[in-house]
């Protein structure tokens, strides 16, 4: 599934947000991405703006918790040269643990009454009120062109089309 929302307020006003899941991907990964527009002219005139690819702030949920940073830098030196790098923050290596699973957190903080990290109704209901719509529809009626994929593939062609029609694509996780 890939869906394109807006958050009707003045802070977020015409920024996309893109949002895509399924089942059998290549990879089991959650991440919150953030993709910085590109400058409007380059800095250094030896470096056309097509060049320089875009800052993105990724933070991974998991199963390889941490945050990535990349962004573009001027190379040392005389030379007005841009290039991209990564700084990269992940809990296991960082901490030599690794977090626990997903469901060891939820079960330890149910035995130990601690609800901090649980969903509030207000924010399930919420939730339910973007997605009970999609529910019906589908209980409307089967769509017959229904975007199937191939498992172990990153997802039906329409997805990729969603974002190449904004001049986007995928992150490769």
């Amino acid at each position: 599934m890939a869906l394109k929302l807006f958050v009707d307020n003045w802070r977020w006003g015409g920024v996309p947000f893109y949002l895509r899941s399924g089942k059998c991907l290549p990879k089991r990964a959650s991440e919150i991405a953030v993709q910085f527009k590109s400058a409007p002219h380059a800095l250094f005139p030896n470096t056309p703006v097509s060049d320089i690819e875009q800052n993105v702030l990724a933070m991974k949920i998991q199963p390889d918790e941490g945050i990535t940073l990349k962004f573009n830098s001027k190379v040392p030196g005389q030379g007005g040269q841009i290039r991209p790098v990564t700084m990269d923050f992940r809990y296991g290596s960082s901490f030599g643990v690794s977090s626990p699973e997903a469901y060891e957190r939820l079960l330890l903080d149910c035995l130990l009454g601690d609800g901090t990290l649980f969903t509030r109704r207000d924010e399930v209901e919420a939730s339910w009120s973007l997605i009970t719509p999609i529910h019906e529809g589908w209980q409307a009626g089967p769509s017959l062109d229904f975007p199937n994929y191939e498992a172990g593939t990153w997802g039906p062609q329409s997805a990729a089309d969603l974002l190449a029609q904004d001049g986007h694509e995928w992150r490769r996780i």
